[in-house]
């Protein structure tokens, strides 16, 4: 079992900022997100996407961002749970919380705070036949959590964002073959990563297939073939292979947090703006998965968020005690 002050449900922008504004206070926070990484749909959907409403920076790519977040918490000693959703919020007692994962984890917390941004997210499935029959374990996967288990395995990638072009890159030199397919001729990623992409599939490093979509996958105990359909032609491809990753992007859905009896107003957590607390005590929500009058889904909004509510935190798990935060310096840097 874990055993945290706070459980921060979503690693994204302000679940980051979270750990800092917690940390000044000494509050300890362990970070749980379904995605491999921090950095939410930073990381994953527009890392190199610049972002021009951040204080002190004219203008700071979405990565960037993170790994500055990431930074700054670091002195705090944050602890993660990455890959893993949370299925089920208990509350035992009057203070302290147990959560637990899709993978068994459980983690027990004092507070409960809640920046999933938009909601968990879940990979948008391409159409394709007998595709669920290869999920879970068989083949067919929507992220890569661990990049050796591919290793001199038979690789097809379907999608044309940063993701698919980043994994193929990154792919190229682990699986003994690797196909990316795309339905277009054209990529949506950052155009380095298209120059890369192209000169390895010159180079015969990858086979590239566009204006094409999957069609079907096929095999006994395990995926063995994927089946691609040509576009214009309606030629069909039948490419061996050992897994297939489709990357078309995430879906936001509230998911489990549905079912924790919050209220809950078109798909946002209702929230008291004093302190972003929810109608449960002892559970918070920060960011865009919450919602209030004139509410403005911006960063820089959830960073006000996460530091209202830590203050509000350490009242909650200390009544009647107020926290001064006391810096000093040691050689010319701050402490706290």
């Amino acid at each position: 079992m874990i055993t945290t002050d706070i459980a921060v449900i979503g690693a994204g922008p302000v679940g980051l900022f979270a750990i800092f504004e917690a940390g000044l206070l000494k509050m300890r926070c362990h970070l749980i997100d379904y995605l491999p990484q921090v950095g939410g749909q930073l990381s994953e959907i527009y890392p190199k996407k610049p972002i021009y409403d951040i204080p002190g920076y004219p203008s700071v790519l979405a990565q960037e961002l993170i790994d500055n977040l990431m930074e700054q918490a670091k002195p705090f000693h944050p602890t993660f749970t990455l890959g893993e959703r949370i299925e089920g919020l208990e509350k035992r007692g009057e203070a302290d919380f147990v959560l637990t994962t899709n993978m068994g984890t459980v983690i027990e917390a004092k507070v409960v705070v809640i920046a999933g941004g938009l909601g968990c997210f879940e990979p948008r499935k391409p159409a394709v036949e007998n595709l669920e029959n290869f999920e879970n374990g068989k083949g067919v996967n929507y992220m890569i959590l661990d990049p050796e288990k591919y290793r001199d395995q038979k690789m097809v990638i379907a999608g044309g964002g940063d993701s698919a072009l980043d994994w193929t890159i990154y792919l190229a030199e682990v699986c003994s073959e690797l196909t990316l397919v795309h339905r277009s001729e054209s990529f949506r990623g950052a155009p380095d990563s298209v120059a890369k992409v192209m000169a390895l599939a010159e180079s015969g490093k990858i086979n590239l297939i566009l204006n094409s979509n999957l069609q079907a996958v096929h095999g006994t105990d395990k995926l063995e073939k994927v089946q691609i359909v040509q576009n214009r032609t309606m030629e069909k491809t039948v490419v061996e292979a050992d897994h297939l990753i489709p990357l078309f992007g995430l879906s936001p859905k509230l998911g489990p947090i549905e079912d924790w009896n919050l209220n809950i107003n078109k798909s946002a957590i209702e929230v008291n703006v004093d302190d972003y607390s929810t109608n449960i005590p002892g559970i918070y929500a920060i960011g865009d998965i919450n919602t209030y009058t004139n509410k403005l889904k911006l960063i820089l909004c959830g960073f006000h968020e996460a530091a209202l509510m830590s203050h509000s935190a350490y009242s909650y798990m200390n009544p009647g005690v107020k926290y001064t935060m006391k810096y000093t310096t040691v050689n010319g840097v701050s402490e706290f």
